[in-house]
């Protein structure tokens, strides 16, 4: 399963909190599938990553319920936490870097914070995308990862979602250390 977390509603479109739906839309649109269905209160699709058939989701319980979502798939399928890849965005890495890990806190993050306490358990592989710090720190920070992405950041987005796109297969391989040394 590959969760990108996001908030529904057209307002939300193009902003920086919304980079882990916008990285499940690149990745769906190169693997030749569609996010449209309807299912455990997100937007779902299924394709191929590598040998694999992954649900894709977008989660449509605003960011910080992320979790309802989650859990709600993973108990279906019965999957474990390594069997599921979160995709989000991280306000410490810069505009066109991602940070993969293999497991850990939720680093602020919301809607990890909700997956890891409905779940009870941190040891989900992430993708983390990089959208920039505050650029004044008198900026509030809900501003900040709701404002939108300019235009040249959009284009270095796009090259930084092939890059998820092409880690997904490593990681869906269990090959987490070599994503991690080729992507980080």
């Amino acid at each position: 399963m590959v969760v990108g977390l996001g908030n529904p509603d057209k307002k939300f479109e193009n902003t920086r909190h919304n980079c882990g739906w916008a990285a499940i839309d690149h990745i769906a649109e190169k693997r030749g599938c569609r996010v449209n269905k309807i299912r455990f209160k997100s937007f779902t699709g299924e394709c191929l990553v590598g040998e694999k058939t992954a649900l894709l989701m977008k989660p449509t319980t605003y960011m910080n319920n992320s979790g309802q979502a989650v859990v709600e798939a993973m108990n279906f399928y019965k999957l474990p936490p390594e069997n599921v890849i979160v995709i989000f965005d991280d306000i410490s890495l810069p505009v066109g870097k991602m940070r993969i890990r293999q497991k850990g806190s939720d680093g602020g993050q919301k809607g990890m914070r909700s997956i890891i306490y409905l779940s009870g358990r941190d040891d989900y592989p992430r993708i983390k995308i990089g959208i920039g710090a505050k650029p004044n720190p008198e900026w509030d920070l809900a501003d900040w990862v709701l404002s939108r992405f300019g235009k040249d950041e959009l284009k270095i987005l796009a090259q930084l979602f092939d890059n998820v796109n092409e880690a997904l297969e490593l990681m869906t391989d269990g090959k987490i250390d070599r994503a991690m040394n080729l992507y980080n």
